[in-house]
């Protein structure tokens, strides 16, 4: 690609961070040229987000140097980043709920005539800044925690601009908005463009990079591979630079034909968030489902687990039909959900491993109401402990003591108290190292192999070619594309990112 003869704003070059014994960063570069949007794509771990801090401020390289318009500089804090006019947007709005949109805009930063707040000046910008992003003036007193989410990221925008924003940063900014309201978003992207400021937007939705991004650059495993004119580039090809190319996952094929689902969802919509699911799971299945943040896949879980309740379509469960009344209901039925969010979901931070598996089924340790067999309770802990491979000394170590890994062994652990006849795992390796996240793709195997269906909601494109036997892709709400044994990575991410059509691939 031909150079531009621009000064770039920001020119990052030989970035490296490493976090203990991890490298997150091994060399990244990137340069963004003023009044025009660069995208930053790649998977999750590959080290955009390390990056983005880095230039935020929020963290320091180990090596490397970063340039503005053309000067070398130092960004020691997120007050450096700002001082040179780097803002970021985030997909959640890091806002004042209870403030208006004149308060959260000015907050730290009021306009001052003397020592008092100039509140007409202050009134005057609000409304220049309502106009940019497309909100009425008379919601300048309106608290934030009364907006729509993205009325929300437009006040977000707002504040940015306010504090003479030259370099944006937005992060995931459509994750959660509508198509219309990404169009609103995308209007406000071009007039700021127009004025001169450079925006980095990073995104998992590849095809809306083809409306908004001027260039991309592509990270992989840490480092940088090349930055492209948006027009050398289709959908397919990001999701194989972002990937390394085609590749398959070697397993064993198994089939499941003939055997009556554990599972059936028949057109099953919920809300405006999902759209006529059709989804069957079999005993010792595999079913895999994975979409971007926003897509939908998480409502689905928590559908069939009673967190969330069909408008219109039918359950069916073990051959009847099932409305499940929440999850009490759904774990009597023999159904159960290890939450992505362990640290907020899933576990009792202070308490004993023992603990935190025995809560999951004290019925079962209880012969008498409201007394609890302690001796058969060790016994059943220690025995799990055993069949996980948790690394503990003891089953009275508090939870919070143990690595990622061991902790999520000990989630999955109090789920099998019950025997589940379907085990719904999110993001079951999220967080953890790749040594434990060998053990537990060995673990569903064989939970699988038990006669459990397993439905396993996932954004790691590796781990769900890896242990699925089937892959459903969803997006916006749709199951757009439905995958066998022979699926690649950039089949599930071009499905994923809207360069597919519905398909089945056996």
């Amino acid at each position: 690609m031909s150079e531009h003869k621009t000064m770039p704003r920001i020119a990052m070059r030989g970035i490296s961070k490493n976090y203990g014994g991890v490298r997150a960063i091994r060399h990244a570069d990137l340069t963004v040229q003023p009044g025009s949007v660069h995208a930053l794509v790649g998977e999750n771990g590959a080290g955009k987000s390390t990056l983005i801090k880095i230039l935020a401020g929020a963290e320091q390289p180990d090596t490397g140097t970063i340039e503005f318009d053309g000067k070398s500089v130092t960004v020691n804090s997120t007050s450096d980043a700002i001082a040179l006019g780097v803002q970021t947007v985030y997909q959640e709005p890091q806002l004042f709920p209870d403030l208006s949109i004149t308060e959260n805009i000015f907050v730290g930063r009021e306009i001052k005539r003397g020592p008092r707040v100039d509140w007409a000046a202050q009134a005057a910008q609000i409304q220049e800044l309502l106009d940019m992003i497309g909100l009425p003036h008379k919601l300048a007193t309106a608290p934030v925690g009364d907006l729509s989410i993205a009325q929300q990221q437009q006040v977000s925008i707002a504040k940015a601009v306010a504090g003479d924003a030259s370099i944006l940063i937005l992060d995931e900014p459509s994750a959660i908005l509508t198509d219309a309201e990404i169009q609103v978003l995308f209007s406000i992207v071009r007039r700021l463009t127009a004025g001169g400021v450079a925006v980095i937007y990073i995104s998992h939705r590849l095809d809306e990079l083809f409306e908004i991004a001027d260039t991309v650059t592509v990270m992989r495993d840490g480092q940088t591979l090349d930055t492209y004119a948006i027009e050398e580039l289709s959908v397919t090809r990001i999701a194989e630079l972002m990937v390394g190319g085609i590749t398959t996952e070697e397993k064993e094929l198994r089939t499941f034909d003939g055997i009556d689902p554990t599972l059936e969802l028949r057109n099953v919509n919920v809300g405006e968030t999902l759209n006529d699911i059709n989804l069957q799971i079999r005993p010792g299945e595999i079913v895999g489902l994975y979409g971007l943040l926003g897509s939908g896949v998480a409502e689905i879980a928590e559908t069939v687990y009673g967190m969330k309740h069909p408008s219109s379509g039918q359950m069916i469960y073990r051959g009847k039909p099932m409305v499940n009344k929440g999850p009490a209901d759904a774990r009597r039925r023999g159904i159960t959900l290890v939450p992505a969010n362990r640290s907020a979901q899933g576990v009792f931070s202070f308490l004993s491993i023992g603990f935190n598996i025995s809560i999951g089924d004290l019925a079962k340790l209880s012969p008498l109401k409201g007394w609890v067999n302690t001796r058969r309770e060790r016994h059943i802990v220690l025995d799990l402990i055993k069949r996980l491979g948790v690394k503990t000394p003891n089953e009275n170590q508090p939870i919070s003591a143990m690595s990622g890994g061991n902790a999520q062994k000990v989630v999955i652990a109090r789920q099998l108290l019950s025997t589940p006849k379907l085990l719904i795992l999110a993001e079951p390796t999220q967080g953890v190292d790749v040594g434990a996240k060998e053990e537990i793709h060995r673990l569903i195997g064989q939970l699988a192999a038990s006669g459990t269906a397993v439905l396993v909601v996932t954004t790691d494109l590796s781990e769900v070619l890896r242990i699925s036997d089937s892959v459903l892709v969803v997006r916006e709400g749709n199951i757009v594309a439905e995958f066998g044994a022979e699926a690649t990575q950039v089949d599930i991410l071009a499905a994923a990112s809207g360069a597919a059509d519905i398909r089945k691939v056996s």
